[in-house]
């Protein structure tokens, strides 16, 4: 038996309620490197400031009249290409 189907198996005899939770998993072990350290991050309970409320207001205000740069932009701006950017190990 190979490994996917040992994993189908298991799926088999899980009970109905608990299919979601599996897929659930399934799903977290798909995600790129990036999202899943983001859904794995502590929770961040510091409180923002003042002055970081109005830097959230001001930007928010910005982006009502005005478009974004996008990703690809920035990027060549930086002397980088999207692959590049794409197939960047992290080094630690």
């Amino acid at each position: 038996m190979t490994d996917k189907q040992h994993a189908h198996a298991l799926l088999d005899r899980i009970p109905n309620d608990q299919v979601i939770a599996a897929v659930r998993f399934l799903e977290f072990l798909l995600l790129d490197p990036v999202s899943r350290a983001s859904a794995t991050a502590p929770f961040e309970d510091e409180e923002v400031g003042e002055e970081e409320e109005r830097a959230v207001a001001r930007s928010k205000e910005w982006f009502e009249h005005n478009q974004g740069t996008p990703t690809e932009d920035v990027a060549a701006e930086l002397g980088f290409t999207m692959e590049q950017i794409r197939d960047h190990k992290d080094p630690a």
